[in-house]
């Protein structure tokens, strides 16, 4: 894109140096994958908006090669639209939804001044309302889950219907070796999601599980597989 507001992000580095340019500016992080067909005609509108709003920064995140930046904002899935003043949070947008996210541009390009932030990037989220599940009893139940099956995969989605790239492509690496596996949708329980996390020392998804010990997320999987270790690991 020849627009000279708009960035291509090549590494948290970069990112964060581009943002903290100027922390009175608003910023669109448009979070996208070169698969989502989706992707491509909404970054003709990121495109269209960045025209029209020549202040705005954009700031595109291609969200499989910067995993850590798509993890840092929670992104589950493309695409997916970050609106921000500095580390300010003004407003999420999830999916192709070109009215939502243009109305949200315009109501804060054109008043920067005149914002009612969502939540600080710089500061904790709030507690919960709901009594939390005993750390306990939610650990002894993510260790059931990851004993269900042989093979269990912790992904966003399901096999048939990933939401996002890393489990679409582990998911075609497990039915490529004939791997039969039981899934878990991530996103359908919060707890289970980031209690995996502490119990498995593992920040990201997907996660696979093997014989109810975690084996690795994708990157670790793909070297399992091209170098022989996952084969031997399910004969064993």
């Amino acid at each position: 894109m020849a627009t000279t507001n708009i960035v291509d992000v090549t590494s948290p580095e970069h990112f964060q140096a581009v943002l903290s340019t100027d922390l009175q500016r608003i910023s669109l992080i448009n979070f996208w994958a070169p698969w989502a067909e989706p992707c491509k005609q909404m970054n003709e509108v990121v495109a269209e908006l960045a025209k029209k709003y020549p202040q705005l920064l954009v700031l595109q995140v291609d969200a499989e090669s910067q995993a850590d930046i798509s993890e840092s904002f929670e992104i589950e899935a493309v695409p997916s639209f970050i609106v921000l003043q500095g580390h300010t949070l003004l407003g999420r947008i999830a999916g192709a939804d070109a009215a939502t996210l243009a109305s949200t541009i315009a109501k804060h390009v054109r008043a920067p001044g005149a914002i009612s932030p969502q939540s600080y990037t710089d500061k904790a989220p709030a507690a919960p309302t709901e009594k939390a599940e005993a750390a306990e009893d939610l650990s002894r139940r993510c260790r059931d889950l990851m004993s269900q099956a042989p093979v269990v995969l912790f992904m966003k989605g399901a096999p048939d219907a990933p939401r996002c790239g890393f489990s679409r492509k582990i998911v075609a690496l497990l039915r490529d070796q004939g791997v039969p596996f039981a899934h878990f949708d991530i996103l359908s329980d919060e707890a289970v999601r980031q209690q995996l996390k502490v119990v498995n020392d593992w920040p990201t998804f997907p996660q696979l599980i093997v014989n109810g010990e975690f084996v690795g997320g994708l990157d670790i999987v793909q070297e399992m597989v091209e170098n022989g270790e996952l084969k031997e690991m399910l004969q064993q």
